[in-house]
């Protein structure tokens, strides 16, 4: 199906001077606008007036677009009540956080069926939030909910052959970390292995979508094509990607400064690779800095990852079991087959003898990249590792990343927001169940009640949940990146309330 153009795309110059000129601090508010007139009567007036020298760009963009957030949700600003224990704040933010948007509207496209956004800067149903959300609705029995975003993301599939990051036209050249075989997952847990049948389709859509180019291989550099890549050996494992190779359009101006700063660096590669670490989710991280400590030397393309890897892991094994309710033998053989030969691959290339944990490969380079991350927990959570490997990972988690408030995200300081000493809630919940899977419970539960009482402290100080959280010490407020703490938040909710349950606490 044809794309549906993005903001950059339709406003032209327009798009480009308010982003430039940073008329907001977030190039995130711009995108997210919709315009009051056709499109074209707009950048019509545009080149009418910029010229005039009492031009004024901000008002006329007030004039012309409107903050579809105020319009659309209908909804008073949320009330913080001080008496409210963080569980019964969520609950209320629940609701605050849900939209229903059945009509295209501007750069937002519409989905069928009712949803949770994570909060702050972002108004949509974002891809892997979306899972974390689903744990904490799951945890308070709020099945239709959890099933109503699980259709808005088979919806996007069978409208688009996959998952985009968001339903925002901006976000539709790129996914994000395959997580919807764990929605699945999810609700089969409820409803029973129906489920799996019945998502089937989507399910090898989305593969297909991963798989994309595996023909080609060999007629390319480096024997990679969109987002999958063959090694030495023949085995096939996948990388982040995306389809355009232009300046984001929610972050133009920051995007192109890194390209000027970055001198003599390809604009179009320095893009891609800055996309493609947003499809990772992790934006941005010392995992694909050449440097750890400089976003010029970003090369996310280069690198298979082992978070993805072991998610497409799953992908294919749920596929096979999927498969084989349906009593398809010769298709349950086939993904059974494709899923034992990514777990050889994962210990050959993404599993580090010396270092005795996972790390990230750098194909370009054949060899393992220098970064521990949580990434390298991934492999314990999809059930890829070995006894002898979850232990030595198990080790690591506790020597290195075990903090005073859960664990660290990486080893490395460098002002990204994936970095130390910076604390996420969906990878404290990918560590906690891998730990968990291996029987490492003890440390499995000093990293869940560490994580709730960071939660709960900064809850008691601030009345907010917010989006990341410093776990080093300090005021436990996240920080880094490209724009402001966001609080809200969906996936801290989400994991918040499915490590209560977990815990038994009450």
């Amino acid at each position: 199906m044809k794309s549906k153009k993005g903001p950059d795309e339709l406003l032209g110059e327009l798009f480009g001077d308010v982003q430039t000129q940073q008329i907001y601090a977030d190039g995130k508010t711009f995108v997210d606008l919709t315009p009051k007139n056709r499109i074209r009567s707009i950048k019509e007036e545009y080149k009418l007036l910029k010229t005039d020298p009492h031009f004024d760009l901000r008002e006329f963009v007030s004039r012309h677009f409107t903050d579809l957030a105020q319009t659309v949700s209908k909804k008073d600003p949320f009330a913080v009540h001080d008496s409210d224990t963080a569980e019964e704040h969520i609950t209320r933010l629940w609701e605050y956080l849900e939209r229903r948007n059945r009509v295209d509207r501007g750069s937002l496209i519409a989905l069928p069926h009712k949803y949770i956004v994570p909060g702050g800067r972002f108004n949509e149903q974002f891809y892997w939030d979306s899972y974390f959300i689903m744990l904490g609705l799951a945890a308070q029995g709020e099945w239709k909910k959890v099933e109503d975003i699980l259709k808005n993301t088979a919806y996007m599939i069978r409208k688009y052959g996959y998952v985009p990051t968001a339903n925002r036209t901006y976000f539709l050249s790129r996914s994000q970390p395959p997580f919807f075989v764990m929605m699945i997952k999810l609700l089969a847990e409820h409803k029973g292995k129906k489920v799996i049948r019945y998502y089937l389709p989507q399910l090898l859509t989305e593969y297909r979508f991963w798989m994309k180019g595996r023909r080609k291989l060999e007629e390319t550099e480096h024997n990679a094509y969109r987002r999958v890549v063959q090694l030495s050996d023949k085995s096939l494992l996948n990388r982040y990607y995306d389809n355009k190779v232009t300046a984001r359009p929610e972050s133009l101006r920051e995007d192109i400064e890194t390209a000027k700063a970055s001198g003599k660096r390809i604009r179009d590669r320095l893009f891609l690779h800055l996309r493609a670490a947003a499809e990772s989710g992790w934006d941005f991280s010392s995992r694909w800095l050449a440097d750890p400590n400089d976003l010029k030397t970003i090369h996310t393309a280069d690198i298979i990852p082992v978070d993805l890897n072991s998610l497409m892991y799953l992908m294919e094994s749920t596929i096979a079991d999927g498969y084989n309710s349906l009593l398809h033998p010769l298709q349950t053989r086939r993904f059974k087959k494709a899923a034992a030969k990514r777990k050889d691959a994962i210990h050959e290339y993404l599993w580090d003898e010396d270092k005795k944990f996972y790390l990230d490969y750098n194909f370009h380079h054949q060899k393992n990249t220098t970064v521990f991350s949580l990434a390298g927990v991934f492999p314990l959570y999809a059930g890829i590792a070995g006894e002898a490997e979850a232990a030595d990972v198990a080790v690591m988690i506790q020597r290195e990343f075990l903090k005073p408030g859960g664990v660290v995200t990486t080893l490395i300081e460098n002002g990204q927001q994936w970095d130390s000493p910076n604390g996420w809630a969906p990878l404290q919940w990918i560590t906690i169940q891998g730990l968990r899977r291996y029987g490492y419970n003890e440390l499995a539960d000093i990293i869940a009640h560490r994580w709730i009482e960071l939660n709960d402290a900064v809850f008691m100080k601030t009345h907010r949940m917010v989006e990341k959280y410093n776990v080093m010490g300090g005021s436990g407020l996240g920080g880094g990146g490209e724009y402001v703490l966001q609080d809200g938040f969906g996936w801290t909710n989400g994991v918040y309330l499915a490590l209560k349950k977990e815990l038994k606490i009450s």
